[in-house]
């Protein structure tokens, strides 16, 4: 395994909600069950943790009972958290309502994780082998935006970065999102935010404009589509759709986490991109058979689930039948 996963994200704690649908306005529902569960971009960090990646936390964690949560969810997974606890305000959390047709629906209340400074990331020592994860999350707020940008930019040149927008890119300024992009090593976002970025088109065109014009110095780029799987686009010009996997989803929150944390654990690891690309499919699909967001499989459960289609991902490279 080479390198470690550097997470500077925003990690929360999640409240969640089954309903058989989302209340009309001005009414109420009941939910089926409810629990509280590490969010954010725990859930990442759980996908590459369980596929063998070296994880380690450089964001931002409340002193107060979310805080200490949040910790002890960190601790179970063996995620080291590298910054001190925020001395005056605990973390946020974040309302998410799974309905029947395993969609999902959140709000959410920001808190440690939405502040950041380069003092605060001082502890966070980064060395070439290791891979750097952002998300905008903490990029959207104004509180970290700034300092995550200049510290993104000063990263070792040799160290890859990896960047996911997220559902909330249209609240990230223009000029901060294009200085990340610019540093991106590997961008992987879903349709949606690809086309926030690039424009309208296909995805081979919008996958060509966002290396073109806004991804210049990537390796490549991801365009997730949820059960239908992800495009890839590489720097010299080599695409492929990768197909998902046919399954019976019941919740989907955290999908493109388990996607991107699998994706890049399995890169670390010498894994061609298009082989990457199929394992993390493979635990995304996974993923959304069972409860929670942070329901990311290890790696021998991807393993086993990817000999049934008479694949498997062994070694760097190399592809095996089953």
């Amino acid at each position: 395994m080479s390198g470690r996963l550097v997470h500077i994200g925003s990690a929360v704690v999640d409240h969640v909600y089954r309903i058989d649908a989302l209340p009309a306005p001005g009414t109420e529902k009941t939910a089926s069950s409810y629990a509280q569960v590490a969010g954010g971009g725990f859930n990442m960090m759980v996908a590459a943790s369980r596929t063998g990646m070296k994880v380690v936390f450089g964001g931002q964690l409340g002193s107060g009972p979310n805080g200490d949560f949040l910790r002890a969810a960190f601790a179970t997974e063996g995620i080291e958290t590298l910054t001190p606890p925020s001395p005056v305000m605990d973390s946020g959390n974040c309302v998410a309502m799974i309905s029947s047709d395993a969609e999902r629906t959140f709000v959410s209340w920001p808190g440690a994780e939405s502040v950041l400074s380069l003092d605060m990331m001082a502890p966070v020592a980064v060395v070439p082998e290791d891979w750097v994860f952002t998300s905008g999350y903490t990029l959207s707020y104004k509180g970290s935006r700034d300092a995550l940008a200049d510290w993104i930019e000063a990263l070792p040149a040799q160290t890859s970065f990896v960047f996911d927008p997220t559902p909330i890119i249209s609240d990230i300024p223009r000029p901060i999102l294009a200085r990340v992009l610019a540093r991106a090593t590997w961008l992987s976002c879903n349709v949606t935010e690809a086309v926030e970025i690039a424009g309208q088109g296909d995805v081979e065109a919008v996958a060509a404009r966002l290396l073109a014009d806004h991804c210049r110095h990537a390796a490549g780029v991801v365009i997730r589509s949820a059960a239908k799987g992800c495009h890839i686009r590489l720097a010299d010009g080599t695409t492929r759709t990768v197909a998902g996997f046919k399954v019976d989803a019941i919740d989907t929150n955290g999908a493109g986490d388990t996607h991107i944390g699998a994706f890049v654990s399995a890169l670390s690891r010498g894994a061609h991109p298009f082989e990457a690309a199929r394992y993390a499919n493979a635990a995304a699909a996974i993923s959304v058979t069972r409860h929670g967001g942070s329901s990311a499989p290890n790696d021998h459960e991807i393993q086993e689930f990817l000999s049934r289609d008479g694949y498997s991902v062994t070694a760097p490279g190399r592809k095996q039948e089953a």
